[in-house]
């Protein structure tokens, strides 16, 4: 074997063990919402909260206002809103209503003027546990497209809003 085939190989075998590694730590991310989509907004979290109710105001076809079921129990209307005085995030959702899924996001303040916006899930129908996370699947192509409508439809609209409460429009 000749040195320009070894160092091929061993090339290779480098990008194998490289791409290996990174497969299993993606499948073993740790954290409550691990394959979310996050989105950095230069904003605060009571601020963001506030633009996403005007935003949902203005947009009801976004609104989830149907109940939900539980499956074998009671229906109930998914709230937006921290569960309790511990939760680390403030969960929000909208509402696909031509496709009939929910949208499951959550904002968390990162630093004083920056808060996170992530695109959690989605839940086929009004039953819940048909939820699919954002980053299912590994390869990115087959996440892709429910991220962009998510932006196109939600996430654009709101940093719109945010760009209009800035002094100057900066």
């Amino acid at each position: 074997m000749n040195l320009k085939t070894k160092i091929g190989l061993g090339l290779l075998g480098a990008i194998l063990v490289a791409f290996l590694f990174y497969y299993i730590g993606w499948n073993l991310a740790p954290g409550s919402y691990a394959r979310a989509e996050i989105y950095e907004l230069e904003i605060s979290e009571e601020d963001l909260a506030n633009v996403i109710v005007e935003f949902k105001n203005e947009n009801p076809d976004l609104v989830l206002n149907n109940p939900v079921n539980i499956p074998n129990g009671p229906k109930y209307y998914l709230q937006d809103g921290r569960r309790d005085n511990t939760d680390h995030w403030y969960h929000i959702y909208f509402y696909y209503t031509d496709k009939d899924q929910i949208v499951k996001t959550w904002i968390r303040q990162k630093t004083n003027s920056t808060t996170q916006f992530a695109f959690v899930f989605l839940n086929d129908g009004l039953t819940l546990g048909k939820w699919t996370a954002v980053n299912e699947y590994f390869w990115w192509w087959k996440n892709r497209p429910i991220k962009t409508e998510f932006e196109e439809r939600i996430l654009k609209g709101i940093k719109k809003k945010i760009k209009e409460r800035k002094p100057n429009n900066k």
